[in-house]
């Protein structure tokens, strides 16, 4: 007995020495080899971009990290449960799941009829969830899309973003079995996938607010993007509305003004620190927010900015951190909440990748006037994050339900959860 347990003993003790050197090898060639560079300045770059084109040139200190991927089957209906006990809320507030099963979640909008439907990213789905009784539906009503991350919902039709095609699927609550093929109302979009995913903001005129991100990480964009367009979904016509725009994943209209606010990602390989993502407001058609020449408002380019000054562009509302990565936001308009909430902004930050202790995967809120000065922000929930790395879900949405609560879509658990407010 002695013997064979020796024998174990040393048996394992081989096998961790091989793991741990095989570890120690593994991080010295990563070590080794050389930064990645990418020659993201050429039309073949765009139009045929690497499978890793999101991570740009990397630098020394920040060499090796890339974007984390989430577990492909979302989180079980006991996970669920187990994360949203992990949520912190302000006093009053309760964190529920609305639905699981949602794969991929991203932008989501409300039919007329209470029927939410819910874009996703990577696995080409359009969702709709119903309720029955009490217990939520989930239906795939559409499939194989290009990234159809933002959708709309207007006099009736479905309104689908899938990278270079805007798509109208009429009467859709009446044929969630068969949507049909919709229709192409707008499509003078380039057909890049790096940054063409887009979401849908919707003014008080009808028009649609997209943006356009440009392929790369940084660098002079084609002409065609970095920026926000004003789109009408009955004629096709659109406008160009602002230029200098890096990466924008959500936006709202103010209900106070009518003006479009709008959430940035900022640029990678700077350091873990730098530059901030960005909270803006567009007040008049045809302004410049700064990429690729100024980040954060106040930080030049240390190649791009080519003389260019930062006084020169509009600077954010609100410097929300770096690599937060903040995507949908929404004004606080319902009657729910305590009235302190009214018209202020929550948004939704899905979390860092190009940083070693990540931060986001919250959500936030920005007590701000009309005019976007003088803004405030506080942690509105967050635990979807543990440790330095450890993702347990990352918010990338929020819409306004009826009843004054709201939803808040999470990709990385691929679910919806409910957030409410009680005085009791």
């Amino acid at each position: 007995m002695t013997s064979m347990f020796h024998r174990s003993v040393l048996a394992l003790a081989a096998v961790a020495l091989l793991a741990g050197t095989s570890v120690v090898n593994a991080q010295q060639q990563d070590k080794n080899r050389a930064l990645k560079k990418y020659e993201s300045g050429t039309k073949e770059f765009w139009t045929h971009p690497p499978d890793d084109w999101f991570l740009g040139d990397e630098t020394e200190a920040q060499k090796g990290l890339a974007p984390p991927s989430g577990p492909p089957t979302g989180a079980s209906d006991a996970e669920l449960a187990n994360i949203v006990k992990k949520i912190k809320l302000p006093a009053g507030f309760k964190i529920e799941v609305y639905a699981s099963g949602v794969l991929a979640a991203r932008q989501m909008a409300w039919g007329d009829k209470g029927t939410l439907f819910v874009g996703s990213f990577g696995l080409g789905n359009v969702y709709a969830i119903k309720d029955n009784n009490g217990k939520k539906e989930v239906k795939t009503i559409l499939k194989g899309l290009n990234m159809p991350t933002g959708l709309a919902v207007k006099d009736g039709a479905l309104y689908v973003i899938a990278v270079d095609k805007l798509i109208r699927y009429d009467d859709i609550e009446n044929k969630l079995d068969n949507p049909g093929e919709g229709k192409v109302v707008y499509d003078d979009m380039p057909s890049y996938a790096a940054h063409g995913w887009k979401y849908i903001a919707v003014d008080k005129e009808g028009w649609f607010f997209l943006p356009f991100g440009p392929p790369f990480n940084v660098g002079i964009p084609p002409t065609s993007v970095s920026q926000i367009r004003r789109v009408d979904p009955k004629t096709g016509n659109a406008e160009v509305y602002a230029l200098g725009v890096r990466n924008s994943v959500g936006g709202d209209v103010d209900p106070r003004t009518g003006k479009y606010w709008f959430t940035e990602n900022a640029r990678d390989w700077i350091s873990d620190d730098k530059p901030s993502d960005k909270l803006n407001m567009i007040s008049k058609m045809g302004e410049h927010f700064g990429y690729p020449y100024c980040h954060q408002g106040n930080l030049p380019d240390d190649k791009f900015a080519m003389g260019h000054k930062c006084s020169e562009f509009t600077p954010p509302v609100l410097n929300l951190g770096a690599h937060v990565a903040p995507l949908g936001m929404k004004f606080y308009t319902g009657d729910q909440f305590p009235p302190e909430y009214k018209n202020n902004i929550l948004i939704a930050e899905h979390g860092s990748w190009n940083r070693h202790k990540y931060q986001g995967a919250r959500i936030v809120r920005v007590i701000v006037g009309p005019d976007g000065k003088n803004p405030k922000e506080e942690v509105f929930a967050s635990g979807w994050l543990e440790g330095d790395q450890g993702y347990l879900g990352r918010p990338d949405d929020i819409i306004l339900a009826k009843d004054g609560s709201i939803l808040v879509a999470d990709d990385w658990a691929g679910a919806i959860y409910r957030i409410s407010y009680s005085k009791k």
